[in-house]
């Protein structure tokens, strides 16, 4: 019986402690102030085995390796993940030095398809990847994970090619002066 209350006289300390810690104010929450190690391989940890688990139901479509659902998606990249995730031959934007944490460079690795369709869709909280599930239908993040697989492989001239010819967003509404609600031939997303 002891032990039970040596637990639980532990336990009532330890959210004590971690309410005057939270309510003091003293965290720095700025994305300029890195985590302490421990919390971010915590949090490394929690956030890789969660999207593990949440997309390991997921059933792959058949038309990852179609060449219109490729270009469907690379013009979806190059309008809204660039500015986080670099594209080929592109360094840093200036948004992205600012992020903590820093999102990875999708030209430089592979994705696994069913946890890239779930981050798409669902987001990251406390990273600054949104959730395009609110604005996108699952065709349209299917087709962003079909290119994502194709670009670690391509050279910077590809990908302008590519997002060159990729089709006028249809799934977004229009942004009233006639034009599409992303801007994909502009070439404001391709590296140099």
């Amino acid at each position: 019986m002891t032990l039970v209350k040596t637990a639980l006289f532990l336990l009532i300390l330890a959210i004590l402690g971690a309410g005057v810690f939270i309510w003091s104010g003293t965290y720095n929450p700025g994305a300029d102030s890195p985590h302490w190690k421990i919390t971010y391989a915590l949090m490394q940890t929690t956030r890789e085995r969660s999207v593990e688990r949440h997309a390991s139901g997921i059933a792959l479509p058949t038309n990852l390796d179609d060449p219109d659902v490729i270009l469907k998606g690379a013009g979806q990249y190059a309008a809204m993940c660039t500015s986080c995730h670099l594209a080929p031959g592109m360094r840093d934007t200036e948004l992205r030095p600012g992020l903590y944490p820093k999102p990875p460079n999708l030209s430089k690795g592979s994705v696994e398809p069913r946890e890239a369709f779930w981050v798409i869709k669902h987001g990251l909280k406390m990273s600054a990847m949104p959730a395009w599930g609110m604005s996108h239908d699952d065709p349209t993040i299917w087709s962003m994970v079909a290119f994502l697989r194709k670009l670690p492989a391509m050279t910077p001239a590809q990908y302008k090619e590519m997002v060159a010819k990729a089709p006028p967003d249809d799934d977004m509404e229009s942004g009233g002066d006639g034009s599409d609600g992303h801007a994909h031939g502009d070439h404001s997303h391709v590296p140099e």
